[in-house]
């Protein structure tokens, strides 16, 4: 099997040759500050991953706020040891305040690690109550449209009273030359309108 090629990049073997020489600016100030043994190399890996976090979180696209904030907290604690070691500090005696910072350092980046870490959740919007009023409450239950009621059934017309009816049927027609209608039988006879309507159908 051949091997994969190995590509190089220009910028990252910057990047790294950069990192190297601020981690051991960070290294030689903390040991001139009176931090000596391994805590004078835990300083840089602190500053170094401070500024990682830091910008992990401005690549998050959450608050950028306090990435930008320990980003630039991060970016002058290394700047800061860069020019100090550069011949501009006397690493043989260091002033107080330098050492008061030095030893504060490690509460400093803990402080900012855990506030990157450990983002507040976003506020979820709640609605309003008048709104859950009037989507959770049940609206009132409205009657079932009764069925249209059946039409009432046709009476039963005796013989009789259907040759009664007849007899007045033909009356009216000799009397006025037309046939009668129902009002005027219900009328002449005296009976309910359904009852007046089943005998003109059996007139017909």
């Amino acid at each position: 099997m051949r091997a994969l090629p190995v590509r190089l990049d220009a910028v990252l073997i910057q990047a790294l040759i950069a990192a190297a020489l601020s981690f051991a600016h960070l290294h030689d100030l903390a040991s001139a500050a009176g931090q000596h043994g391994w805590k004078a190399w835990a300083y840089p890996v602190s500053v170094d991953l401070l500024m990682v976090a830091a910008w992990r979180r401005l690549r998050s696209g959450g608050t950028k706020a306090a990435g930008w904030c320990w980003f630039l907290v991060a970016l002058v604690a290394s700047l800061g040891a860069n020019i100090a070691t550069a011949g501009l500090l006397d690493l043989g005696a260091v002033p107080a305040w330098l050492r008061i910072l030095v030893a504060g350092w490690p509460a400093v980046a803990f402080l900012g690690g855990t506030l990157l870490a450990h983002e507040a959740p976003e506020p979820t919007e709640e609605p309003a109550a008048g709104h859950q009023n009037t989507t959770t409450a049940q609206a009132p239950e409205l009657p079932a449209p009764q069925a249209e009621s059946a039409q009432p059934p046709v009476p039963s017309v005796p013989p009789a009273l259907v040759a009664l009816a007849r007899k007045v049927a033909d009356e009216h027609h000799v009397r006025t030359g037309t046939a009668i209608d129902t009002p005027t039988l219900r009328a002449r006879l005296g009976v309910p309108p359904p009852l007046a309507e089943a005998i003109a159908a059996q007139l017909t």
